[in-house]
């Protein structure tokens, strides 16, 4: 009987000894893996952005924006092609997340971001203003977006904001859109108003 006691002790003991090479090689190649992920994930970002070449400069704000309407601060989630929430943009850094600070005068709205590309958009680029849940791979509860609508050369974009205070999300809609349809209005009046001319017409 002891003897047998004596066997699966040792069987018990000899169980426990761990195969460190087999241990170390799943390590190094589960790193590899991540490693060429994290590459795949690095190409097809600048894949991206070559296509998006074509994207002018981003514009910048002028000395004198006017009176301030709204502010914001909270975070940047990115951009995408309007209507097309997972179409990211990335060009000129518009598809990098950071803080930000937003700003809204008669002139545009100011995006100011810490560590990242501070952009312009001018009153006359904005399109219009809604509450979404997602934007560029990030989804949040329904109406946890501002999403700004505006032109930049060809492309019509979609850019999505998150207020520290929700709240404000709301204020920010309606005054970009007034702002947008006053805009609208005065170009159409302007339009209205200008002179008749047959210069150039067929006689």
């Amino acid at each position: 009987m002891s003897a047998v006691l004596i066997n699966l002790a040792a069987e018990q003991k000899s169980a426990d000894v761990t195969d460190w090479a087999a241990r170390i090689g799943w390590v190094v190649g589960l790193l590899l893996f991540i490693a060429f992920v994290y590459w795949l994930m690095r190409q097809g970002w600048k894949w991206r952005g070559s296509l998006q070449s074509d994207l002018p400069e981003l514009p910048q704000a002028p000395q004198a924006p006017g009176e301030v309407t709204l502010r914001l601060s909270g975070r940047y989630h990115g951009s995408t092609t309007a209507g097309q929430w997972l179409d990211r943009i990335v060009a000129h850094g518009l598809g990098v997340r950071s803080r930000v600070e937003l700003t809204l005068t008669d002139a545009g709205v100011d995006v100011v971001r810490p560590g990242a590309t501070d952009f312009f958009v001018p009153a006359g680029q904005l399109r219009a203003a809604r509450l979404d849940k997602g934007i560029a791979g990030k989804v949040l509860a329904e109406g946890g977006l501002l999403i700004l609508t505006w032109q930049h050369g060809d492309r019509l974009l979609d850019s999505g904001f998150r207020s520290d205070r929700a709240a404000e999300h709301t204020a920010w809609v309606d005054a970009v859109n007034l702002m947008n349809q006053s805009i609208t209005t005065n170009d159409a009046t302007t339009t209205d108003d200008a002179p008749f001319t047959t210069e150039g017409t067929a006689r």
